[in-house]
Order: C-alpha cells, then structure tokens, then sequence
C-alpha cells in the first residue's frame, strides 16, 4: 500500500480545542444560514410538484428550454439533461402552483409552441402532491434519526457508552455541516441527495470505528500508557489507511462531479463535501471527545493527573 506518511507522531489531542473552532465555525454558519433560509431548500421529491422527461429529436440546450418556460412564468424550473450527449434527454421539474395537477400539460404546450420544427417524445410525467412530499420530508428525517440510534446502539454493545456518543456526535456534526453547505450554496435537498447524507453517515462511521478499534487494540497492548497518549498513538498508526483510503474515494466521487452528468451532479456534491469532512471528524472530534468524556469522569474521581498530559 502506498503510504504517504510511514510514522507520524503528531499530537492530535493538542490540536483538539482548534479543531472544536473549527467545527464550531462551521456548525455555527450552518446553522445561521439554515436559520436565514427558514430550513433546508427542499426539492419537489418534498414539496409537491410536477416532473417530466422529456426526448427531443433535434438537439436543443436546456437554455433554449428554460427560455421558452420562461414566457409562461416557469423561468425557475429546475432543468437537467440527461444520458448521451446526443439524445437530447431533459427532465424538467417544476414545484408546484395553483395550477396544479395541469402544470404539465401547460408545459408540453409551451414547449410546442416554442419549437414548433423540433417534436418531442414525453417519456414520463410525476405528480408529487404535498402530502406526498410532506410523508417523504418525514420519513427521510426518521431515516437518518434512526440510523443514528442504531449506530448508538451498536457502538455501545462493540465498545462503550462513550464511544458510541463520540461517533454519533462526530456524525450529527458530518451531516449538520454538509446541510449546511447546500443551505449557503442554496441548493435543494431531494431524495438522492437525502441517499448521499445516509452514505455519508456509513463512510464516516467506518473511519471513526477504524481508530476507535485500534485504540480498543491499544488498550491492552500499551497498559503502561495514559489514555492520552494511547489515543494519540492510535490515530496516528491508522492516518496512513485514513488518508489513503478518503483520496481514493475523493477521487472517483470527483470524477462523479466532473462527468456523472447533471442527475448525480448534487448527489456527488453533497459525497465530496461529506468525505472531506467525515474524515476530518473522525480524527479531530470523534476520539477527542472519548478522551474528554474519560478526563471528566476521572476529574471528578480525582484522577486527572492520570490522563492529562499536562
């Protein structure tokens, strides 16, 4: 395997109160920005609305489409081409208005008027009522909630208590900041990127359980050490898998991003963005704050000097 860094001995736990301002900034602009926008900009998959997947027969851009939407008061419509570039596949999604379920045939109208020398095939129409939307916002919310409870649980029975509340912090953190750089950004969240949030939640988990295993193995092997210093060890003998493993990943997500086309463009967004930061917690606030657990229950029992390096 290639390794980009054979021996470190970095103190990481040094660095833990600038990584807690690190992520305290982050959280703190998430949070303000999702404040300001009143929540997440959720997608029609939310909200209600109409989507349609249209093929035209002469090559077209989504501007000439958007153009032509525009004259009948559906300037914002969210339009993606799709598939080959020379099928001339676009799915065009509207959020709802008081026209309702008839929003799509005012659409296919529009666009017929418009390009009356370049017919179009409609391979697929979806209506999504509110409720529908509603019941969907719901159950993504559950959704992430409970694999987060499950990931408690789990964690628990593998490790500790404390353990568990590290990683599942370490991942309300992940998610929070990545939410949060699709509220700055103004993007929608749609149920593929709802998916993007869940793999986000597993690859994070997988680094953080990777040290956490590895401080468990110090435990035992390193007794005469304070916690400290075995947590310390511990990351530092798993960053070169840490790092290789997330360039790796960043790197084929990206090449997603470059060229998975516009469908998966916000589902690789929201992947980059969490691996990035999935792989930074996993290191500066998932052990940290096992060790910050361990020091103040020790404190309190008038042990500190026992896990305080200085």
């Amino acid at each position: 395997m290639m390794q980009f860094f054979k021996e470190t001995h970095v103190d990481f736990l040094k660095l833990r109160r600038a990584g807690y301002f690190f992520s305290g900034t982050l959280l703190l602009i998430s949070l303000v920005s999702l404040l300001l926008h009143g929540g997440p900009k959720y997608g029609i998959d939310f909200t209600g609305g109409t989507s349609l997947e249209l093929r035209f027969e002469k090559p077209i851009s989504a501007g000439e489409i958007r153009s032509s939407l525009s004259q009948a008061g559906y300037g914002t419509a969210e339009i993606k081409h799709i598939g080959a570039a020379d099928e001339n596949q676009f799915i065009i999604r509207l959020e709802k208005s008081a026209e309702g379920t008839q929003i799509g045939q005012v659409v296919e109208q529009q666009l017929r008027s418009s390009f009356p020398d370049n017919p179009y095939e409609v391979l697929m129409v979806q209506e999504i009522g509110p409720k529908i939307g509603g019941e969907l916002r719901r159950a993504a919310v559950m959704a992430i909630l409970i694999a987060l409870f499950g990931i408690l649980v789990y964690i628990s029975w593998r490790f500790e208590f404390k353990f568990a509340v590290g990683a599942v912090l370490a991942l309300f953190h992940d998610v929070i900041i990545t939410l949060g750089f699709f509220s700055v950004l103004n993007l929608e969240i749609t149920l593929v990127v709802i998916a993007a949030f869940l793999t986000i939640v597993g690859y994070s988990l997988n680094d953080t359980i990777v040290v956490f295993d590895r401080i468990r193995e110090n435990l035992k092997v390193l007794r005469r050490e304070n916690l400290y210093n075995i947590i310390n060890i511990s990351i530092n003998q798993t960053l070169n898998r840490t790092i290789n493993t997330s360039l790796t990943t960043l790197l084929v997500v990206f090449a997603l991003y470059l060229f998975g086309g516009e469908v998966i463009h916000d589902f690789a967004f929201a992947l980059l963005v969490g691996i990035l930061i999935g792989t930074y917690s996993s290191i500066f606030i998932a052990s940290p704050l096992v060790y910050e657990w361990e020091a103040k229950t020790e404190a309190t029992k008038g042990k500190s000097a026992i896990l305080r390096k200085a």
